[in-house]
């Protein structure tokens, strides 16, 4: 299962890196979910300025992939899409905050104890960071839902610490 998921990531981070037009950072993050599953993200994303509405706010869009190993071989997987708004408080610091409603394609419907009765399952998530290096370091809270479509929606939450390059 891991190695399809690998292959497609490299192929799709392969195409935003390798075109000059498209430039996408990389993001790695390491969680834990509400089931104490650890959890690796991987993804690719950009940001756009939105500063003709607001000279403090982007819109970050990226999409990549949610490792999550279990026990017993219950390990699963998601292809992520998430959309985020952020705002940069001005200042030497440059912390932000981001929030955005994005969606999640699960491999398999079973997380651990949790039934998530459909593939698909919607991503609120909210983040704090700030720059670091020459990335930025950012922690997150996400839930993952499919907010009533099927029941049951044994929805979960995940806590991650990342960098952005």
């Amino acid at each position: 299962m891991f190695r399809k998921l690998t292959l497609w990531l490299v192929t799709t981070l392969s195409m935003l890196l390798g075109s000059h037009s498209v430039m996408a950072d990389i993001s790695i993050a390491a969680g834990v979910t509400s089931e104490s599953t650890a959890s690796l993200h991987i993804e690719a994303d950009r940001l756009f300025s939105l500063e003709r509405w607001h000279p403090q706010l982007d819109l970050r869009l990226s999409t990549g992939l949610l490792l999550l190993p279990g026990d017993d071989e219950r390990d699963n997987a998601a292809w992520l899409l998430t959309p985020a708004l952020r705002y940069t408080f001005s200042g030497k610091s440059q912390v932000f905050v981001e929030g955005g409603i994005g969606a999640a394609v699960f491999l398999n419907t079973r997380m651990e104890s949790r039934q998530l009765s459909t593939a698909f399952q919607f991503q609120d998530r909210l983040a704090v960071g700030m720059p670091a290096g020459n990335g930025e370091l950012a922690l997150s809270l996400s839930h993952y839902s499919n907010a009533g479509i099927k029941k049951p929606n044994d929805g979960f939450e995940m806590v991650t610490l990342g960098y952005r390059w």
